[in-house]
């Protein structure tokens, strides 16, 4: 990392000047200008912040008379030699504040311990001798205001660089080397900035490996438990020391003002990075041992809770982070903080459904109708809660799949969670045929609500068998018991043994089962001649029944006149004729219903006979 950001650092231009930086509207400026304020310094030296950015780039390009508009000099001096001594100072020992801590307004820090009229913006140390590095605000006569550094700090460097000493970098540099550049440095800088980033990138990882698997060793032998933290957080603790020790060992090797002050600029980007990485990790260690202790306590109720805070805090870190890598950036922040507070009231305006959604977030979480893990029913919908958010929960279907909720509507609903239930409830039916006796049916029940009272199985709750219906066809039994136990899959396990025994009992007596019955009924149509026969019969049934019970009333008529009845009979019954009108009469639906069948055995009860006696032989 500290590599690529030494390669955008050779890529990307030098840091403007002011005026450019006003030109594109992220400096210290106030959106709205009126007549009565200054106008912008033709230098960019309107804020303490330009005039250090503003000078340290004019030494970057080697313009010495550039740089002597940031001295307060007087006409004595010759410009570009205390330009020149002041840089000597500056390679040697001096160090500036980062941006974020230089003021960027044109009053400066009024809160300090310094007049209104002056601001401290670094230092420089060379050996036991420390000059602060001060801006003073000067007025012109044309009533014009900007930031130079002041005459105190200038007359102090002569003394400051008498007792300096080559650096190592220019004692050890090629002389073909020493006037090269690339990208406007100076070769011998660049490469000692490169080889000095990759030797302590390098050497503060090997530290912090062997420091962080010696204190995994140790911690567990003095606290009886496993270390925390993972050793994913060794690299970004690696960058973070690196990054906060880079700048000093710059100054310590001499390298140029010109080119520590940018790196210092990525490498405090890359700092914020990697302390923003870093504290993720520790935040997510953090939480999940928080997690396991719950579970291991059994304060599951908290799970949802800490998820949610996760999240959030998560959430506010990088929103930090971000802000301050953009000031570092030269964004002015207090212009975009002011931006975000409008924007954020508008937005808040225009985003009341997710508003909802945060605040239903809330409410599931401190209700905690259902937590992480948890079996629920919900609407049309039921699944295992995988995740409760900011914004929606997911559950996953009993088809694996995710349903995303949002929590405004989530907890809104009637939420039927099965993971809470104390027990299973056991509920069957047995149907016995009626055929069987009674006494055996009572004798079974009774000894199935004894089997469910006794069994390993069932529990105190309710345990009781009883003829719950009596239908048509069977006798309803019902079978019902409670069965502790830890999940739906442990149940059915349970349910499966109760099942087997119920039945190896009901088994032993002489029942049969009631097994579910369809009945078919087709009925056969009637033929024409049958439908004939019918109504002839019908029309004639009285008067052939008058004349059957005349000529069969006596019982003492012999055969012969039986036989001579019945011939009359059949020659009535097949050539009476039936008449259009009584055929159309007859042929009425009404009619229909009546069959041949009643009719007949009318007339077989009339052709019945006394028992004949033998005639005797004469």
């Amino acid at each position: 990392m500290a590599l690529l950001l030494t390669v955008l650092l050779l890529i990307l231009p030098k840091p403007v000047l002011a005026v450019e930086a006003s030109v594109l509207g992220i400096g210290g400026s106030s959106s709205e200008e009126t007549v009565s304020e200054p106008l912008p310094d033709a230098f960019g030296r309107d804020s303490p912040r330009h005039t250090v950015q503003g000078f340290i780039s004019a030494l970057g390009d080697n313009d010495y008379l550039l740089a002597s508009n940031y001295l307060n000099l007087s006409k004595a001096d010759n410009p570009t030699t205390e330009v020149r001594q002041f840089k000597q100072a500056l390679d040697a020992g001096g160090r500036f504040q980062s941006d974020l801590q230089i003021n960027n307004t044109l009053e400066g820090n009024l809160t300090d311990q310094l007049p209104p009229s002056q601001e401290n913006v670094g230092s420089i140390k060379i050996g036991e001798k420390d000059v602060p590095l001060l801006l003073e605000r000067v007025v012109a006569k044309n009533g014009e205001q900007y930031w130079q550094f002041s005459s105190d700090t200038l007359s102090a460097i002569p003394e400051v660089i008498e007792d300096t000493q080559p650096t190592l970098i220019s004692r050890y540099t090629i002389d073909g080397l020493e006037d090269k550049k690339l990208f406007g440095y100076q070769i011998t800088d660049l490469v000692a900035a490169v080889a000095i980033t990759i030797g302590s990138f390098v050497l503060t990882y090997i530290l912090v490996w062997i420091w962080y698997h010696l204190l995994n060793i140790i911690y567990p032998r003095l606290r009886g438990e496993p270390l925390g933290f993972p050793d994913k957080v060794i690299l970004p603790l690696a960058v973070v020391i690196m990054a906060l020790m880079l700048s000093e060992i710059m100054v310590y090797f001499g390298v140029s003002v010109t080119l520590r002050e940018p790196v210092n600029r990525f490498t405090e980007i890359a700092s914020w990075l990697a302390l923003t990485w870093l504290l993720l990790r520790v935040i997510d260690a953090i939480f999940t041992r928080a997690v396991n202790l719950s579970y291991k306590k059994n304060y599951t109720e908290r799970v949802s809770i800490l998820g949610l805070l996760r999240k959030i805090v998560k959430a506010l870190l990088l929103i930090f982070a971000i802000i301050v890598i953009f000031g570092n950036l030269g964004f002015d922040l207090t212009t975009g903080i002011a931006a975000l507070g409008v924007g954020g009231l508008a937005l808040a305006l225009g985003a009341q459904k997710t508003i909802e959604n945060l605040v239903g977030s809330v409410v599931v979480v401190a209700d905690s109708p259902v937590r992480i893990g948890d079996y629920c029913k919900f609407g049309t919908y039921e699944g295992t809660v995988v995740d409760i958010g900011i914004r929606s929960s997911r559950v996953r279907t009993l088809n694996r799949t995710i349903v995303t909720v949002p929590n405004g509507d989530f907890s809104s609903m009637q939420i039927e969670n099965f993971t809470s239930r104390d027990m299973f409830h056991f509920l069957h039916h047995l149907y016995i045929k009626r055929s069987a006796d009674i006494d055996v049916v009572f004798k079974m029940v009774e000894e199935l609500n004894t089997f469910l009272d006794t069994h390993e199985l069932t529990n105190q709750e309710w345990n009781q068998a009883n003829i719950s219906e009596l239908r048509q066809d069977c006798y309803v039994i019902q079978l019902r018991a409670y069965v502790n136990a830890v999940d739906a899959t442990e149940f059915y396990g349970k349910q499966d043994t109760l099942l087997v025994d119920m039945l190896s009992l009901v088994k032993k007596y002489n029942v049969e089962h009631a097994l579910p019955m369809q009945q078919l009924i087709m009925e056969q149509p009637e033929h024409d001649d049958t439908k004939s026969v019918v109504e002839k019969v019908e029309v004639d049934d009285e008067i052939e029944e008058s004349k059957i019970e005349k000529e069969l009333g006596s019982q003492d008529s012999d055969i012969d006149s039986s036989k001579i009845n019945l011939s009359k009979l059949s020659e009535n019954v097949d050539e009476t004729p039936i008449s259009t009108e009584d055929s159309d009469k007859y042929d009425k639906p009404k009619h229909k219903k009546s069959l041949a069948r009643p009719q007949f055995k009318h007339i077989k009860q009339g052709f019945r006979f006394s028992k004949m006696k033998k005639p005797k032989a004469h």
